[in-house]
């Protein structure tokens, strides 16, 4: 997870600034499209991959063509993890605590079509990706040594925890970010425990992230439109 992170941290970097350097016009849209390649797609998904290959069997990621239990899982997994991030600002909210602004929600308020591109990336890749390194592989490792239990909410700590390299604002008000993103991801590990397929936990997380987007894009033309 660490080699990921820290691929994730300087390979858009790298590859971004090398276009920047060369004089390739860069739109806030082929940047953010860029970034999620190089960290979901191959700084997670490829370290994932990698990781799995090089294990000789000694961890399975099992995936398949959903079942009907697992459609069901899919479609309440959507819904529990979309309520669960409600209560969680409910609760931040009546407590009067700050929250951090993710980077990308900032970028889509100065450009609505953001968040559709967002939507398309969050359903093909980031939910994927994401879901087959930090419940397939980061889950799956930790599942083998301390057991479900304990695996499933380390796990999603630790996703969560990675946010804060999304996030801007005060350090206390990302941190009451990260701790409100553990109770979905709670509802992604959950899922994958519980039926065994990571397509299952991928498309809960995708659809969890497109959902909130078409909400943003939603607010953002109301308000325009006002």
């Amino acid at each position: 997870m660490l080699v990921a992170a820290g691929v994730a941290l300087v390979l858009p970097l790298a590859v971004i600034g090398s276009l920047a350097a060369a004089g390739v016009q860069l739109t806030p849209a082929l940047v953010i499209t860029l970034s999620i390649l190089l960290t979901q797609g191959l700084s997670f998904g490829g370290v994932a991959l990698l990781y799995l290959a090089l294990q000789e069997g000694t961890l399975r990621v099992p995936v398949r063509w959903p079942t009907a239990i697992d459609v069901n899982w899919m479609v309440g997994g959507s819904a529990l993890a979309l309520a669960a991030l409600i209560v969680g600002w409910l609760v931040v909210s009546l407590v009067g605590l700050d929250v951090g602004e993710h980077q990308l929600q900032e970028a889509g308020m100065a450009d609505p079509q953001i968040f559709l591109l967002l939507i398309v990336l969050s359903l093909l890749l980031i939910g994927p990706a994401e879901e087959l390194l930090f419940r397939g592989v980061v889950q799956g490792r930790l599942r083998q040594a301390f057991g479900a239990g304990a695996a499933i909410g380390l796990a999603a700590v630790t996703f969560a925890a990675l946010h804060m390299l999304a996030l801007s604002g005060p350090l206390a008000a990302r941190i009451t970010t990260v701790v409100v993103l553990v109770l979905p991801s709670l509802v992604f590990g959950i899922a994958y425990e519980r039926t065994g397929n990571i397509a299952v936990p991928a498309v809960i997380h995708g659809v969890y992230n497109a959902t909130l987007l078409a909400v943003s894009y939603y607010a953002v033309q109301t308000e325009a439109a006002a």
